[in-house]
């Protein structure tokens, strides 16, 4: 299907005011680079040696020398995924406000834009992985109490950004149109939350200086002989 002039011309002022939402964040707000440091793991993955290259390009660089992986990476660990949805929130509230009516051409744009709804499609797909609740127990255990509340504020747009993308799509709830795909998110979940909240309490207490890890001795081929069972 070929676009219609006024769905290109709503696409790129849809694209204008999430990309200015997205850098006024990402890269002017001054709690922003503090806060993804505590919040996420991307301090601890920058010290293990477990790509083929450095997480950042500059060792001393700020948001701007990390490379892709890493910074989609430490989000994804939080379920919060801030860099997929971060601005289509601002980018449907300015069309509805300029134009109440732009909300059915929003629709239309889904229902017959196979480049749009795949986008959107992806983004819902990305909601229904995340978890709000999750990243604000990251947000509690190891944020400063002067940034929680900037956090909060990023967890309300990431609610009020699903409910807009929920409202465009014609949803009545996250993955309505693809139940299996849903139904396998579920079972996965309480696997994944418990491997989460793990991970908030570890990052808690190796972040503590008074934390100390005694290291033990790996263990010798003759020790492990010694001591296997008989008939193994």
């Amino acid at each position: 299907v070929s676009p219609k002039p006024e769905w290109r011309a709503l696409m790129d002022e849809l694209a204008v005011v999430a990309t200015e939402e997205y850098r006024s964040i990402v890269f002017r707000e001054p709690r922003f680079v503090e806060y993804f440091r505590s919040a996420t793991p991307e301090t601890e993955y920058g010290r293990m040696n477990i790509g083929s290259r450095p997480s950042k390009r500059k060792p001393s660089g700020g948001i701007e020398s990390l490379r892709a992986i890493p910074w989609i990476f430490a989000w994804t660990q939080t379920r919060f995924h801030l860099p997929v949805w971060l601005g289509f929130g601002a980018a449907f509230k300015h069309a509805m406000k300029k134009d109440i009516r732009n909300i059915q051409m929003l629709r239309e744009m889904y229902n017959e834009w196979p480049f749009f709804r795949v986008t959107l499609d992806l983004l819902e797909m990305v909601f229904a992985k995340g978890d709000p609740g999750i990243a604000g127990l990251y947000d509690e255990l190891l944020v400063a109490d002067d940034l929680k509340p900037f956090g909060e504020q990023l967890r309300n747009n990431y609610v009020d950004t699903q409910q807009l993308l929920l409202q465009v799509a014609g949803h009545k709830e996250i993955l309505e149109g693809d139940p299996y795909l849903k139904q396998r998110l579920r079972l996965r979940n309480p696997y994944i939350t418990t491997l989460n909240v793990c991970q908030a309490y570890t990052l808690k207490r190796i972040r503590d200086p008074s934390f100390q890890v005694t290291a033990q001795r790996p263990l010798s081929k003759e020790f492990v002989d010694e001591n296997q069972p008989a008939g193994l």
